[in-house]
């Protein structure tokens, strides 16, 4: 574990060049006079008016996700004590616990939330997001995060932006992605919802016939899952592709990867946005693909000069804030650092409206670990729907299949509530 001392030298090195990156003026990463005086407060800690974001932390119920606050802790630590927090006001994270299977429960957070005084939330990733919208919009509190796991609060743009894709990219772009790899089936392990039926059947089903490729929906009880089942269940139906459609949590996926080379399955397994699975595997592992929004550090040899940079300023944080270094560790401390890069650069004030409004009208703004984004969609809440296929390697580490960045057909895209 790196100390304290020696991660803020390393933090300060790099800190300039991400407050640089953020700025929006264009896409070559280059920086602009609107940047320089967020790299002079660089490395100076915040000692003003503590600032209340509040954190939808999905840490309760049966399916929790503790990278999501230890991203949280490690960026409000780099935030508050190398770039000067918030306009030089620190962070005060105010986490609560969400059941992600109970829209109750993220009432109650909302709640607490409004009457706590928070300027803004982020979505943990939590699958009743959509429960909180009314309320907080009512209060004036926006959402921000990165994916919304909950379609209805993807659908729409009001009160919330998302800095990354929205699910539907990352499905169109994997469809996409076995298209051009000479795939021609695949079978995608999702949660027994009424919704997900929907997507395989009238969405996933019809494109993929579109590519020339089969998909089918394998579906297991959101309560009692039985991995070894479903993976029986492909394995004799034997298609080029089986794995998940989507993920609650990094448990889910090992849980099925264990399962699928357990059975003999030999097809590519498709493990959604996961890495944990690649360390319990091990050498099983190679050759499973997965997508994600943001550069991991499993891909760092493969990723540009300033996602690495970045890679390592977060891995710094993420080593100190907790035990958990997951894709949720690492997207929800880009989330945060967004934030911050963003109202900085801007000199927002710091209310729910200016901060909304900051965040809405980023155009060509460099993303932490991700694309270059613009967050001024009307019909969407997502500032990009630009994705990552990754293939894991027999050493662990992941690649990128293709060139980088995929970005899905806007033709289909635009079929989808809120996807473009």
């Amino acid at each position: 574990m790196r100390t304290r001392s020696g991660r803020i030298l390393a933090a300060l090195a790099a800190s300039a060049m991400l407050v640089l990156a953020a700025g929006c003026s264009s896409d070559d990463d280059s920086g602009s006079s609107d940047t320089s005086s967020a790299a002079q407060a660089s490395g100076t800690k915040a000692t003003g008016t503590p600032v209340k974001i509040g954190l939808f932390d999905p840490s309760a119920g049966p399916i929790t996700n503790p990278g999501v606050a230890v991203g949280a802790d490690a960026a409000v630590d780099y935030i508050n004590n190398t770039l000067g927090g918030l306009n030089g006001q620190p962070i005060e994270l105010v986490p609560c616990a969400v059941d992600g299977t109970s829209p109750e429960s993220t009432i109650g957070c909302a709640n607490q939330f409004v009457q706590g005084g928070v300027v803004a939330t982020v979505d943990g990733y939590n699958t009743t997001s959509s429960a909180a919208l009314p309320i907080l919009q009512s209060a004036g509190i926006p959402m921000i995060g990165q994916i919304p796991f909950d379609s209805v609060t993807g659908a729409r743009p009001d009160n919330r932006v998302y800095f990354a894709a929205p699910q539907a990219s990352f499905l169109i772009g994997a469809l996409q992605s076995f298209q051009a790899q000479g795939k021609k089936s695949v079978t995608l392990v999702v949660a027994d919802l009424p919704a997900t039926h929907q997507t395989v059947d009238a969405i996933l089903g019809p494109v993929g016939q579109q590519m020339g490729i089969t998909v089918t929906g394998q579906y297991y009880a959101p309560a009692n899952p039985n991995f070894t089942a479903v993976a029986s269940a492909i394995k004799n139906t034997n298609p080029d592709v089986g794995g998940l459609m989507a993920s609650p949590d990094e448990a889910t996926c090992t849980k099925l990867a264990q399962s699928l080379d357990s059975v003999g399955y030999e097809g590519t397994k498709f493990m959604a946005a996961c890495t944990d699975f690649i360390e319990t595997l091990g050498a099983k592992a190679a050759g499973a693909e997965m997508y994600s929004p943001i550069w991991l550090p499993q891909a760092k040899d493969s990723a540009p000069q300033l996602a690495q940079e970045q890679l390592d300023l977060a891995t710094g944080y993420i080593e100190d804030a907790g035990d958990t270094a997951d894709f949720y560790t690492y997207s929800t401390f880009g989330t945060f650092v967004n934030i911050a890069n963003a109202l900085n650069t801007a000199k927002s004030e710091l209310t729910g409206p200016a901060i909304l409004a900051t965040l809405k009208g980023l155009t060509d703004f460099q993303s932490f670990l991700g694309p270059v984004v613009s967050c001024n969609k009307p019909t969407s809440p997502n500032c990009t729907t630009q994705m990552l296929m990754y293939e894991v390697g027999d050493d662990q580490t992941i690649t990128p299949i293709g060139e980088g960045y995929i970005t899905p057909n806007p033709q289909i895209m635009a079929m989808i509530p809120g996807a473009t």
